[in-house]
């Protein structure tokens, strides 16, 4: 069998496993929608002014839960359950078969984007069912998928490379949350960042790729919103392909540290 299809075989076995656990699966689709129910039942009454443009805040957390739920299936999720199968001694065994080593970490990242991008049709569909969201079209839908997949790729590649320092499968979770979490907030995810909000958390929001994704995936999903100016209607959340490039940058990084420093063996 070529390297090709054992890739995809891989992937199935990976997409079969993940299904049969139904708590886990549960969970991960069930988060991105609780979150956006609560925080637009908390904050989402009203609108916030970003960039200098008023946005309804129901319609901000629609997109905002979406890049959420990318991050949690591509980096969270894959940092979490690579690690656990290392400590479990399955990458060790792995290795021991005809299965190339690279055709398995595909095959994780594929059943992880396959994942967001569920993920996104799920939380989409929400916010037009409840919260009047519309679906970007045209150009703006493009440049929303190419963002998706630019970001979905590139925590991926931070994830594989993070579970090099994480030492055991017990200190996984509270490593990956530690080193994302507070990106969170400070990337507009969890609260946006208005025009009043302090410049050091501008400044630091934008050192990692989280802030440069949510804005391009923001930017892609209201593409269709338009703000009037003295020179006439602009948009009012420009795409910035700036953005992706710093976010694929992040992600060659991230695969190039993974590459040197990644283990199959587990560190007990």
């Amino acid at each position: 069998m070529s390297a090709v299809g054992l890739t995809l075989r891989q992937m199935r076995f990976t997409n079969t496993s993940f299904w049969r656990n139904p708590a886990s699966a549960f969970f991960t689709f069930v988060f991105p929608l609780m979150f956006l129910v609560i925080f637009t039942a908390l904050l989402g009454s009203g609108d916030a002014k970003i960039n200098g443009v008023l946005i309804n805040q129901a319609t901000y957390y629609v997109v905002a839960m979406a890049s959420f739920g990318v991050i949690t299936a591509t980096y969270t999720n894959t940092a979490i359950s690579v690690t656990f199968q290392r400590e479990a001694g399955i990458l060790k065994r792995t290795r021991g078969t005809p299965l190339p080593g690279w055709s398995y970490l595909a095959a994780r990242v594929i059943h992880a984007m396959l994942v967001s991008f569920i993920l996104v049709v799920i939380t989409m569909a929400f916010g037009v069912a409840f919260y009047s969201a519309h679906v970007p079209t045209g150009i703006g839908l493009i440049e929303f998928l190419v963002t998706l997949i630019v970001g979905g790729l590139t925590f991926c590649a931070l994830a594989l490379a993070l579970t090099s320092i994480i030492p055991n499968a017990d200190a996984s979770p509270a490593i990956v949350n530690a080193t994302i979490f507070p990106l969170l907030f400070l990337s507009g995810i969890f609260i946006p960042i208005l025009d009043s909000s302090p410049e050091w958390i501008k400044v630091v929001g934008r050192i990692f790729p989280v802030k440069h994704f949510t804005d391009a995936m923001r930017a892609g999903f209201l593409s269709d919103v338009t703000a009037r100016t003295p020179i006439g209607a602009v948009k009012a959340f420009p795409f910035h392909w700036a953005d992706v490039g710093f976010v694929a940058v992040w992600g060659v990084a991230g695969l190039i540290l993974a590459s040197r420093s990644f283990t199959w063996e587990p560190r007990k």
